[in-house]
């Protein structure tokens, strides 16, 4: 996933953590054989390559995640979109080489005929994946929020009910510190943005960030942020530097930031609030930044 994964947990003297760190790493390593569509040969890669009008059985771990991505995807009104891969492809965030120019117009229009969660079909009893051709999968913005409840999960099957579970600064927080303590984090910022920093409490919550500033490329005076809107085949340019979203499940907070950050200030602002999503939106204008909170995750920090 190109990024570092930690579990910190309260445990009884003897405990084996050796153990549970090798158990962690395997279910990891699962993740990206099955769901990286960076590795030649995974699962999803495969799936990416077959043949069109073709029927797939799945993993359940990958029936689970698309299952999801494609519920927010519909909710959202495609804002959040699995199939988002050529496109991604396309502007360089992806496997193939990155580039410093804009795809063509004729290039995203050809790139966006392949594009739409309303093209696949799955089978929920058979646990299959219909493959119209050409789509192509890109679960970035949902696997490794599921990997994160992964690992939480794998401590809990050890009897570790206190953990802190993190992959790139993607949390989940169960239990309690040894003082009874929550687990406390503060909401990344962006770079350069002078805002007082927000604590939250990871007492059973997980939190994941969206931000326009981890990859992009600068091109005519305007920078082209990794983030991409599959409605319009652009990369989002809406004001949002980023997205901060608080849910019980990491998936879903994953999968959430990233539908928020793509909606933008108003239509994110109103989506979470309608669906009642702790949200935290962080604008960038020629002022400087300011945050926008959802009202549930006022009431959470009142």
């Amino acid at each position: 996933m190109g990024t570092s994964w930690s579990l910190r947990f309260v445990a009884r003297p003897g405990f084996d953590a050796g153990l549970l760190a090798r158990r962690c790493q395997q279910a990891l390593d699962r993740v990206v054989d099955q769901m990286s569509n960076w590795l030649t040969g995974s699962d999803l890669d495969r799936f990416n390559r077959a043949a069109p009008a073709s029927w797939h059985s799945v993993q359940p771990d990958v029936f689970r995640v698309v299952r999801t991505a494609i519920e927010i995807a519909e909710a959202s009104g495609g804002a959040f979109d699995p199939t988002v891969g050529p496109l991604v492809n396309l502007w360089g965030f992806g496997p193939a080489p990155a580039r410093l120019v804009p795809p063509s117009p004729a290039g995203i229009a050809e790139a966006m005929a392949r594009v739409g969660w309303r093209r696949i079909e799955i089978d929920r009893a058979a646990r299959r994946v219909f493959q119209p051709g050409g789509t192509a999968f890109d679960l970035s913005g949902i696997a490794k929020g599921y990997a994160v409840d992964l690992l939480a999960d794998l401590a809990a099957e050890q009897g570790l009910m206190h953990v802190l579970a993190e992959i790139g600064g993607e949390l989940v927080g169960r239990g309690v510190q040894p003082d009874g303590q929550p687990w406390w984090v503060e909401v990344e910022l962006p770079p350069g943005a002078a805002l007082p920093p927000t604590r939250i409490a990871l007492h059973e919550f997980a939190v994941a960030t969206s931000g326009d500033y981890r990859r992009f490329f600068d091109h005519g005076g305007r920078r082209y942020a990794h983030s991409i809107d599959p409605r319009t085949g652009q990369c989002v340019d809406n004001g949002v530097a980023s997205v901060t979203v608080l849910h019980q499940s990491c998936m879903v907070a994953d999968t959430l930031a990233t539908a928020l950050h793509v909606l933008g200030p108003d239509e994110g602002l109103a989506f979470a609030t309608t669906h009642d999503h702790a949200a935290l939106f962080i604008l960038r204008d020629s002022a400087g930044f300011h945050e926008v909170v959802s009202p549930v995750l006022a009431a959470m920090l009142a």
